[in-house]
């Protein structure tokens, strides 16, 4: 009897210490995990130009939700993005379908200097972090991206993406940009963002997970005047999706 006794209480005692280093295992990977997780969005948007554009108006699409919220729109908000020339005015605007930046500007780009064209791009930068864990999974439903979003379809991802890790989707679609202004007949005028959303963590060794959205306007020659037709691509999935899962 005492050996039955002895043998119960050696199992009980393993297996207390069992749940106790599953427990405090799975406490650990939880807290490790929720402090070092951070969610960042990298946004840039570059407009070039081969000459002197005048009398400039752009509405040029936001990554934003549904609700036309995103980090990257309250960054805009505040004014907090670098490569703004002096004399653009940039304010935000929502239309219900899109969330979209105004530029206007007195004039953008150069002359030509001896007959040779002087070609300037302007690049705009905003990076934001993001105060929840971001669905890169499914951007278009839950996340920032470039709206509207038109004509959505699914095709092949690159061949060449290196980003062999988890299982990646790619998407294109249709957006649409503003461009009002005078040029020379012989301008070439060229519109084009992307934005990279990742969530970042590391428990032993550094995850992440990610999309990319990227928009192309078009080439637009001589002066315009109105709406272009855009193109915008997003992979998802991309990285480790392997994390506890959290709802905070």
């Amino acid at each position: 009897m005492d050996k039955i006794i002895k043998i119960t209480l050696g199992l009980f005692i393993l297996i207390l210490v069992l749940f106790v280093a599953v427990v405090s295992y799975t406490l650990y990977i939880d807290t490790t995990y929720r402090n070092s997780l951070t969610g960042t969005y990298a946004y840039s948007c570059t407009i070039t130009t081969d000459t002197v554009l005048s009398n400039v108006t752009l509405f040029l699409p936001v990554p934003a939700d549904l609700n036309g919220n995103s980090p990257v729109v309250a960054q805009i908000s505040g004014q907090h993005v670098a490569g703004v020339p002096g004399d653009w005015t940039i304010t935000l605007y929502d239309t219900g379908k899109a969330t979209l930046l105004k530029v206007s500007a007195p004039t953008i780009g150069q002359p030509a200097v001896n007959g040779s064209a002087q070609t300037t791009a302007i690049t705009l930068v905003v990076n934001a972090s993001s105060h929840t864990l971001i669905d890169t999974r499914s951007p278009v439903e839950n996340a920032a991206v470039f709206r509207p979003v038109q004509g959505i379809h699914t095709v092949a991802c690159p061949a060449s993406d290196t980003k062999t890790e988890g299982n990646p989707e790619c998407f294109e679609y249709l957006t649409s940009t503003y461009a009002n202004y005078t040029a020379a007949p012989s301008a070439s005028v060229s519109i084009s963002a992307s934005l990279e959303a990742t969530n970042s963590w590391t428990i032993f060794t550094p995850e992440s997970n990610a999309y990319e959205n990227r928009i192309t306007v078009l080439t637009m020659h001589g002066e315009n005047h109105g709406w272009v037709t855009t193109l915008g691509w997003i992979e998802s999935g991309i990285g480790a999706y392997d994390a506890p899962t959290t709802s905070s």
